[in-house]
């Protein structure tokens, strides 16, 4: 029986940086795991629309589908937008919806792995100050999720680490940078707890002006990969169980 393909769902952004980062990270998945086949669908603003991929993989013949939320959160993207495109899938597709990327270890790898090539060394830890800022969101689920990745990334060694939100919630970015810099941090850095390039990311870019380090976007790290390919497997798990496999 064939693996179910694997549907990466991206939000989609007006910003042609967004696609571009989307497909570099499926291009990374695809060479992890050879012979899977990975397709790419979007909410809004870019193409292929999941719909549309929904639609060409059952003229195919496709029977499982794995959907896979390109999002770090469960907020209202994964516990609404998309269950509703997915309930409207052909019938003769089984789809089954993955979890979300985040919380994981591995994302916290690469958070490290951005600071790291923005010029920070693992003995900067102890003197660092590091501003964790994502997009944002009206949901508490998800805002209490960032506030927990902040306790857990601060016990690893760094001299502190702050949430911040581009939009939604607070504090910004630019206020946990000086908050930072009251609580004696001799250097404050700014990891972006975002995907890929757009106008929230560029909103935290502007807040961290006042850093010394501002990290790139997580964008096609390896470990963002490997988390793709754990969430797909986690989903894929209980039909292969009923099939005893």
């Amino acid at each position: 029986m064939p693996a179910p393909v694997l549907l990466v769902i991206a939000h989609g952004s007006r910003d042609p940086r967004h696609a571009a980062t989307v497909h570099a990270l499926v291009r990374r998945v695809r060479a992890m795991r050879p012979g899977l086949r990975v397709e790419t669908g979007f909410l809004d603003f870019n193409v292929p629309s999941v719909q549309g991929v929904l639609e060409s993989l059952a003229a195919e013949g496709v029977r499982d589908v794995v959907a896979l939320p390109l999002l770090l959160t469960r907020a209202f993207h994964a516990k609404s937008d998309i269950p509703a495109v997915l309930r409207e899938a052909p019938g003769r597709l089984r789809v089954r919806q993955a979890e979300v990327l985040g919380p994981s270890p591995l994302l916290l790898a690469a958070l490290e792995r951005r600071l790291f090539e923005a010029g920070l060394s693992p003995a900067d830890r102890s003197s660092t100050g590091v501003v964790l800022a994502s997009a944002g969101s009206s949901d508490p689920e998800a805002i209490a999720v960032i506030a927990d990745i902040a306790r857990e990334w601060r016990r690893t060694g760094w001299r502190a680490v702050r949430p911040a939100f581009a939009s939604a919630s607070l504090p910004r970015t630019e206020d946990a940078v000086r908050e930072l810099r009251a609580a004696g941090c001799a250097r404050v850095a700014v990891a972006p707890y975002v995907l890929a390039p757009g106008f929230l990311p560029d909103r935290i870019a502007r807040g961290a002006a006042g850093a010394d380090v501002l990290a790139d976007v997580l964008g096609p790290a390896p470990e963002v990969a490997r988390v793709l390919l754990e969430r797909y497997e986690a989903a894929r798990r209980p039909a292969l169980a009923a099939l005893g496999a």
